[in-house]
């Protein structure tokens, strides 16, 4: 069955990187971006969904199935990247409440009682790696979670040492440099690597001019 024409929620001028919530005609897409180790270590992007025991208990191929069943029953979990029709990029994001793993955490504990959705997960093809996909994923998220009605979009990146260089496998939550350069705000830091960082999304789309629709338009971005 041919897939249906979708608008891509984020388009990078000048590049053919564009962004689609992950539905359930691009799990194939899904699949071959994170490959038979499920991107790492049979996550399948499980871990912030579930507690620790339960995470592995099913790691591996019950995280796949698992994810399968997220992305089957919708909404869509979080975003692919595409260039030149490849899945290349990934990023998760979902109001806070849907992520067992937030909930038990001492260092990410909620800071307050608003409602907020939450960027937990990225990963990013090995030769996309460079190229600004991690900044463009943040923008794209912003947009995907103000059309679905959020107000206010959280994140958990990384802030290393001076002078430490973190394996992308270790820096699946975003490094802090690329949250604080797409307009984020650090909120509050429990540990000295693993700040909360926010962004108001009312203000942030105050300033892109609003379609016929009333809808804000798409971020554009140049490499």
């Amino acid at each position: 069955m041919a897939r249906a024409r979708q608008v891509p929620v984020e388009r990078a001028r000048g590049s053919t990187l564009e962004f689609f919530p992950l539905d359930r005609e691009r799990w194939s897409d899904f699949e071959a971006l994170f490959g038979a180790k499920g991107a790492c270590g049979g996550c399948w992007c499980m871990t912030p969904r579930l507690r620790a025991r339960a995470f592995d208990a099913q790691k591996g191929e019950g995280n796949r199935h698992a994810m399968r069943a997220l992305v089957e029953a919708g909404p869509p979990p979080g975003l692919l990247g595409y260039r030149d029709g490849r899945a290349v990029a990934w990023i998760s994001v979902e109001p806070r409440e849907r992520f067992a793993r937030l909930a038990t955490s001492r260092v990410l504990a909620p800071i307050d009682e608003r409602p907020v959705w939450s960027i937990t997960c990225f990963f990013v093809a090995k030769e996309e790696r460079g190229r600004g996909a991690m900044a463009r994923a943040l923008h794209a998220a912003a947009e995907h979670a103000r059309q679905c009605g959020a107000e206010l979009l959280e994140g958990y990146p990384l802030d290393p040492a001076p002078g430490k260089q973190v394996p992308a496998v270790f820096a699946w939550t975003g490094l802090l440099s690329a949250f604080l350069a797409a307009g984020f705000v650090e909120v509050e830091r429990r540990s000295p690597t693993r700040p909360i960082v926010r962004l108001e999304l009312l203000g942030y789309f105050n300033q892109v001019p609003a379609t016929k629709a009333g809808r804000p338009r798409r971020v554009r971005q140049t490499e």
